[in-house]
């Protein structure tokens, strides 16, 4: 069994791509307790040398790198929905492409983790732990939208954006059976559902910082962040969230 596996989605990331899976690699293959693992990359419709830099890396044994591709761009939710269905690892971490958050943060999540628990990097809960600030707009931004998740979605979580999240891997995939949203809202689904289905979410305090060239366009985003966000509180309000598969429920009540 493979003991992680590490889901990458990537929209035109040819120039980020590179550092960042040798990074993950050179990570795993030094805290040999993940080994065996793999590395999942998810190129959603890139129209750069994204795929090419992903087949290019040095093979190893023990860090497999798989590449997976949709024909066009279908949103950050479809590429990891895409990348948990294929994850074959007791464990599975989501991190984004840029690394935004380390590697070795790793460490961060699984200290936090049990057999029923979702390890959320955050940084929301030390914020003294951001090495480089996003731009105050974008930081305002994010606070408002969470505000909005704690309100209509999930009570308690204070970051759902940050891009570093361990799963179970039972869990990563019976979520990617069910889950709807492709765009920038499909953390908060995926931590919604897995709550519904008595999973423990927990905030982790991790390190992050901001990285230029993001592929969030701040208001056509938000806008359907937002509309995301309200269609997913209108489903819990009324009861459609769908249950849990067997196998997949934690051992808190859904709420």
């Amino acid at each position: 069994m493979t003991r992680l596996s590490v889901v990458v989605p990537a929209f035109n990331e040819a120039g980020r791509l590179g550092p960042t899976l040798a990074a993950i690699r050179t990570f795993l293959l030094a805290d040999r307790r993940w080994l065996p693992a793999e590395v999942v990359v998810v190129d959603d419709g890139s129209t750069d040398a994204t795929a090419a830099t992903t087949r290019d890396l040095a093979p190893s044994g023990e860090v497999r790198v798989a590449l997976l591709s949709h024909p066009v761009n279908r949103g950050k939710g479809a590429a990891v929905r895409t990348g948990f269905a294929a994850s074959r690892g007791e464990s599975v971490l989501l991190s984004d492409a840029d690394l935004a958050t380390p590697i070795e943060e790793l460490h961060r999540l699984a200290a936090a983790t049990s057999g029923t628990t979702v390890a959320v990097g955050s940084r929301a809960v030390d914020r003294r732990l951001i090495e480089t600030p996003q731009p105050l707009y974008r930081d305002l931004m994010g606070r408002i939208f969470n505000l909005g998740v704690r309100l209509l979605a999930l009570p308690g979580v204070h970051d759902t954006q940050c891009g570093f999240k361990l799963f179970p891997g039972p869990l990563a995939r019976a979520l990617a059976g069910v889950q709807r949203l492709d765009g920038f809202a499909f953390d908060v689904e995926l931590l919604v559902l897995a709550r519904h289905w008595g999973w423990t979410v927990r905030e982790v305090p991790v390190r992050w910082r901001h990285v230029e060239a993001s592929r969030v366009a701040p208001v056509r985003h938000s806008r359907e962040m937002l509309r995301d966000l309200l269609g997913l509180a209108v489903r819990r309000a009324l009861g459609q969230l769908p249950p849990a598969p067997e196998g997949a429920g934690g051992r808190e009540s859904g709420r």
